[in-house]
């Protein structure tokens, strides 16, 4: 398999298992890849992901070019049967996602981790948006998701030269929120997820989709979304429970309603 998915209690883990290409995506385990994101989106039982690459050296080295033969038929097209859709793709994820980055994170391995919510590195972990040196261009999101997490300035600094950032600079313009020695990447990673599986799941769901909504929004349209969303969560069993906990002194029981 080079898509591994491997359950955690309510924590799924997917692992890109393809080593010896320092986990670049071909088109099989490119649709792999998207069919286990999928398949966690769909699984009640979990409540969030981790995604990393196996191995120490590389998170994802993005399209593997080994695979394109055809010039004129890109990864992207052969991934997903000729179609114009993206070689990395979000489908529609309602639940977070933390990207373990272990390694090389270039091309579309860096527009990977743009999708998920949250990303750590260890500290041999290199970021960049290299297709410009290829004669491409991003074409999963690196354009449009970078600068609107890094800012415009650096965002086109890094796809325009191509050049890669380390870990620490990465940390630095806030592109990762922890930086880990390589062998306490993945408990971290762990140790993140358990801390939003114990939060209630509809208040975990309605900040990650006010979070990426509201970010194209006026903010005083913002703060509306927001409002709303917290009116919707008002009444659920899971705030009362949360409530009733904390006066109680006890951890809360959240199910999800």
């Amino acid at each position: 398999m080079t898509i591994d998915i491997a359950h955690e209690g309510r924590i799924t883990l997917i692992t890109i298992n393809r080593p010896e290409a320092r986990n670049a995506l071909d088109p099989a385990s490119a649709a792999a890849l998207h069919d286990a994101l999928a398949a966690f989106e769909a699984d009640a039982d979990s409540r969030v992901a981790i995604v990393t690459g196996a191995g120490d050296r590389s998170f994802c080295a993005g399209a593997d070019l080994r695979g394109v033969l055809d010039p004129d038929i890109t990864l992207a097209q052969r991934a997903v049967g000729g179609s114009d859709a993206s070689l990395v793709r979000d489908p529609g994820l309602t639940k977070p996602v933390i990207a373990a980055v272990n390694g090389y994170s270039l091309g579309g391995g860096f527009e990977l981790a743009l999708i998920c919510d949250i990303r750590i590195a260890s500290t041999t972990a290199s970021f960049g948006l290299t297709e410009v040196a290829v004669g491409s261009m991003p074409g999963s999101g690196g354009t449009q998701r970078l600068p609107r997490l890094i800012g415009p300035g650096i965002a086109a600094h890094l796809a325009l030269t191509g050049e890669r950032i380390d870990a620490a600079e990465a940390f630095r313009i806030g592109l990762v929120t922890r930086v880990t020695e390589p062998d306490a990447l993945m408990a971290e990673a762990r140790a993140i997820a358990a801390r939003i599986e114990a939060n209630a799941p509809l208040s975990v769901r309605a900040v990650k989709q006010a979070l990426r909504q509201g970010q194209d929004m006026p903010l005083s349209q913002g703060l509306i979304y927001e409002r709303n969303l917290f009116n919707l969560l008002r009444e659920s069993e899971d705030r009362i429970e949360g409530r009733r906990a904390f006066a109680e002194k006890r951890q809360p029981v959240f199910k999800g309603r």
